[in-house]
């Protein structure tokens, strides 16, 4: 599907990050996704085989087959310093930048410029150094756009609910979409701890770019509330019948479970049986409203599924972005054919917010 026929309206897609390569054309199907986004990671990526990215090329296989794409370009400078502008290393970012676009614009509906700037950065440098850093990119990028079909965002923001998140230099970022033209508006991250998190990051933000403007949501989920119930107790229901521990803490049912996968009865079971995770049971219903009824909502995207391959041990402090995919994670055992079953209750969550749209 060609960007010209892209209609970016209040739409629910999948979300696969780094993980292109996973793209699955009968998942997406299955659950009425139309639209894909994920990101390619800028010092990795191998700027002179372009043409043999295996992410690339998935992403290139799902325009073909009719979906429609938001490519967001990640520059992790989370161990590395900003380049100083006017700098050699600034000119090796915007040559590889500049064989990139050639193959993207034009092809992907969406093209966001940057992933999660301010957490891909030190900490010492997420100031000036970062908003020169990401003006310059947009910057190039718009002046390899203009003429193309290719809408623009930039992002994504993160905790935005948080005050002090919100510093000078997010207003700088912010001021700097609403004052560019060929920006049509920001790219949101909001994985939250309350759901009114999610309200507050979209007033603050939407505050602050120009009326016409509108924002994607890449990413959204309750994620951290999730994860400050790891080291709780597992449901004990769930424990004694299937014989473990008592006592046995939500992130060692999950690692064990890792390493020897339930059936998805279990799985099932067990998120019924624990009162934190079914407190969000009509998470992307609610959330999808909520962005929705700002009328500026282009796309937002959820996890397809996240940590699919996963199994290196999973403990305490680690965020648990299983529980969010629409379809079941490693945890879970696959069906006969191979196949993985859809996640509970995330994948009707999914399909009931498309027909809503």
């Amino acid at each position: 599907m060609s960007p010209q026929n892209a209609h970016a309206k209040g739409m629910l897609g999948a979300n696969y990050n780094e993980k292109l390569t996973w793209i699955n054309h009968d998942e997406l199907r299955a659950v009425n996704a139309k639209w894909i986004r994920g990101f390619v990671d800028m010092h990795l990526i191998n700027s002179e085989q372009l043409d043999q990215d295996p992410n690339l090329k998935a992403l290139f296989g799902a325009i073909d087959a009719g979906f429609n794409t938001i490519l967001s370009l990640k520059w992790d400078f989370t161990n590395l310093d900003f380049p100083r502008s006017g700098s050699p290393e600034v000119d090796t970012e915007l040559r590889t930048l500049n064989r990139v676009l050639p193959l993207v614009l034009g092809k992907v509906d969406i093209l966001v410029i940057g992933n999660e700037p301010f957490i891909e950065a030190k900490e010492g440098q997420r100031g000036e150094r970062l908003n020169v850093f990401y003006e310059t990119m947009a910057s190039a990028v718009i002046e390899r756009q203009r003429g193309s079909s290719t809408r623009l965002y930039m992002g994504a923001l993160n905790r935005l609910d948080l005050p002090e998140k919100r510093t000078p230099a997010i207003q700088r970022f912010l001021n700097f979409i609403a004052s560019t033209p060929e920006l049509d508006g920001v790219d949101l991250h909001p994985h939250m701890m309350t759901f009114e998190g999610h309200r507050s990051m979209l007033e603050y933000s939407l505050a602050r770019i120009r009326p016409d403007q509108t924002f994607l949501a890449t990413e959204f989920t309750m994620v951290w509330h999730f994860k400050k119930h790891m080291g709780h107790a597992a449901p004990p229901k769930f424990c004694a019948k299937y014989g473990l521990a008592p006592g046995m803490k939500n992130f060692q049912v999950i690692d064990a479970a890792i390493k020897n996968p339930m059936t998805f009865e279990q799985w099932q079971e067990y998120l019924t049986l624990s009162p934190w995770y079914m407190q969000f049971r009509v998470f992307i219903t609610d959330a999808m409203r909520l962005y929705r009824s700002t009328g500026r909502l282009a796309v937002a995207t959820y996890a397809l599924c996240p940590m699919r391959m996963r199994k290196h041990p999973f403990k305490e402090a680690d965020t648990p972005w299983m529980l969010n995919g629409v379809y079941a994670p490693s945890t879970v055992k696959v069906k006969p054919d191979g196949s993985r079953y859809e996640n509970f209750p995330w994948a009707e969550e999914f399909r009931r917010a498309q027909q809503a749209n």
